[in-house]
């Protein structure tokens, strides 16, 4: 599948099942319902962003409010976001390997945290999972160790990594 001219673009909740055929093909290993994708586009919008170009969807990333050191459980709903949240949480971002290699994660990681610091948030957090947490690291993302965080981190994988990006002063967003 070859991308062309692509763009990020608020999700609609009528591309969900496009949403999960990605999410099939590029984290199989962390299978979520499409029940799970539904509610965080009805919880935040804003943090719901497709990839888009001229042969349908290269990839997706879903993301909100939510409180630092802590990690929702894979394929499980939240309920509603909490009213006293502190960190900017991207749950998922995922691009099919024909959308990789060109910039578009950054792109995407840049969007999210200028829209993170315009909604008064001074950090961003994640789980990296498999071998990503490199990428997250060039886009200013930080390992945090915590014993907690460790032992619900072992469901996602060995590799999964809690990761922090300070937004106030880094520079890297406007």
């Amino acid at each position: 599948m070859s991308i062309s001219s692509p763009s990020w673009r608020l999700m609609a909740a009528t591309e969900l099942p496009a949403v999960m055929a990605v999410a099939g093909q590029v984290h199989p290993d962390y299978p979520e319902g499409e029940a799970v994708f539904a509610e965080r586009l009805a919880l935040h919008p804003a943090g719901c962003l497709v990839l888009a170009g001229g042969e349908g969807l290269g990839g997706y990333v879903l993301s909100h409010p939510w409180r630092l050191g802590q990690v929702p459980a894979l394929d499980s709903l939240l309920g509603a976001l909490p009213g006293d949240a502190d960190a900017y949480y991207i749950h998922d971002l995922a691009l099919l390997p024909a959308a990789r290699g060109g910039g578009a994660a950054s792109a995407c990681v840049d969007r999210l945290a200028a829209h993170a610091k315009a909604s008064g948030f001074a950090r961003m957090a994640l789980v990296a999972v498999g071998n990503s947490a490199g990428f997250w690291r060039r886009q200013g993302f930080r390992e945090a160790h915590d014993e907690a965080l460790a032992r619900k981190l072992a469901s996602y994988d060995s590799a999964a990594r809690y990761m922090i990006r300070d937004l106030k002063d880094d520079g890297r967003t406007q």
